[in-house]
């Protein structure tokens, strides 16, 4: 099944067209990265993909409900994790975790905060102020908040941006934890990070979705020595 389907998705600010005509498919349960460089259109994709803005033509079908018309029901069912960390500074690790389950509304509380604090290894830190935590922690407790409410799709907008290569790992494997569990759209300038989390990858260029594939699959068409020389030649358009 689908999680995500869209179908000529068109996106234009006055004069300018940010994404053209863009089709693609993501599995359930698939953990699927946009990759593309700067002004590629894979902002706006993501912001269409989350409901933020609406595409000027073009459909969105997330879990076979169409975003023009169920934008609300959709809104319901995923979570974004942003570049910039998304917590409370002066609350403690628990008090971020109490509040946005507050906010949610979640029933079992207490036990889906558990969850998440086994789950990101959480318990050393519980009552730390959050702006006293390394990036590392924080990027923990930012992508443990976007789960909070069970989303079935989880935008991960550059989930390691500015950690050291041992908190980076230690993220890439609780991402890889989630897979399977729900659909995970990934942002990146890592190109190895895309490379060891994604089931598949999607390469935009000039708002267009130029080519996706595994990781192996589209080095091997490029003819490329590794996946940042074939995102290269995809994204440019170019020969290596």
């Amino acid at each position: 099944m689908n999680a995500i389907e869209v179908r000529d998705l068109t996106k234009r600010f006055k004069d300018k067209i940010a994404v053209n005509n863009v089709s693609f498919k993501i599995k359930e349960g698939e953990l699927f990265a946009l990759l593309g460089t700067n002004g590629a259109g894979k902002t706006t994709t993501i912001k269409m993909l989350s409901g933020l803005i609406l595409p000027t033509s073009g459909e969105i079908l997330i879990n076979n409900m169409d975003m023009k018309k169920d934008v609300f029901k959709i809104k319901e069912i995923l979570n974004v994790s942003p570049q910039e960390t998304a917590i409370a500074p002066n609350l403690t690790v628990l008090e971020n975790l109490k509040f946005m389950a507050g906010i949610y509304q979640i029933e079992s509380k207490d036990k889906k905060i558990k969850e998440l604090v086994d789950i990101f290894k959480l318990n050393e830190i519980l009552n730390k102020r959050a702006k006293t935590l390394s990036g590392g922690w924080q990027r923990r407790l930012s992508i443990a908040i976007s789960l909070i409410n069970d989303p079935k799709i989880l935008f991960l907008d550059e989930p390691t941006l500015g950690l050291d290569v041992i908190a980076r790992k230690e993220l890439w494997k609780i991402i890889n934890s989630l897979k399977g569990k729900i659909t995970i759209i990934l942002t990146t300038h890592y190109m190895e990070e895309a490379e060891a989390l994604s089931d598949r990858i999607g390469i935009m260029s000039n708002g267009v979705m130029v080519d996706i594939g595994t990781s192996e699959e589209l080095i091997k068409k490029t003819k490329a020595k590794n996946f940042e020389d074939a995102f290269v030649a995809i994204a440019t358009g170019g020969e290596l």
